[in-house]
């Protein structure tokens, strides 16, 4: 059996507690450059659909009938930049460490030191105590020993960004929308998905009905 591999993958504050309190299962990420279904064939009888990844290495073409078709293929291909089933990923988030410490690169730092997590306020403690909290620190720049929450990858499919049911758009953490002032209660769980996701990714985003990876996963301990 391959071992299973690991990458990183960044998460907001709101996302890091929905996945902490066990509201956030599944995360949905735009598919990329060339991997997008497309009409190869228009004119002929019977219209293929085709998607592809140009690249010298790596490159591959996938065919189907329809885009759902080239879609299921692609994501049984393995080609999804999140990993596959199995595969773990170490959560980013945004973090900082003791205010002593600001001018020094994360690289630089012993990987001792205590770490604070401003999603929910928690403190990574080690031998020693934060004397005074520094300045934050973009996910981003989160190295690899300061992540605390490891998911497990239970799977993965293609699909438009506007087929999300109900269900899924539950899975994806957007009840703590509800507890934002002035927010309509009356609002499903798939419309606060459409609002939360237009927010970070623009109204065009939604309206062009991207596809999307559906990467689903569990939390495991680190």
């Amino acid at each position: 059996m391959p071992q299973a591999k690991e990458r990183p993958i960044l998460f907001s504050g709101p996302m890091v507690r929905a996945i902490l309190e066990g509201r956030k299962t599944v995360t949905r990420r735009p598919v990329k450059g060339d991997q997008t279904p497309r009409l190869e064939y228009p004119d002929s009888a019977e219209p293929w659909v085709a998607v592809g990844q140009h690249h010298p290495r790596y490159g591959f073409v996938v065919h189907g009938k329809t885009e759902q078709e080239c879609a299921a293929k692609l994501g049984e291909l393995g080609a999804c930049p999140f990993g596959e089933t199995g595969d773990l990923l170490w959560v980013r988030e945004a973090w900082l460490a003791d205010a002593q410490l600001d001018s020094i690169a994360p690289r630089d730092l012993s990987q001792g030191e205590p770490i604070m997590y401003p999603a929910d306020g928690s403190v990574r403690q080690t031998g020693c105590a934060m004397v005074t909290q520094g300045r934050g620190r973009p996910s981003i720049h989160m190295p690899r020993w300061a992540s605390r929450i490891l998911l497990e990858i239970t799977a993965v499919r293609v699909e438009r960004l506007q087929d999300i049911s109900e269900e899924q758009a539950e899975a994806e953490g957007v009840s703590f929308l509800r507890h934002v002032p002035d927010a309509d209660e009356t609002l499903t769980a798939a419309q606060l998905f459409e609002c939360l996701w237009s927010s970070i990714n623009g109204d065009e985003s939604w309206s062009a009905n991207l596809w999307v990876w559906v990467v689903e996963f569990k939390r495991i301990e680190p």
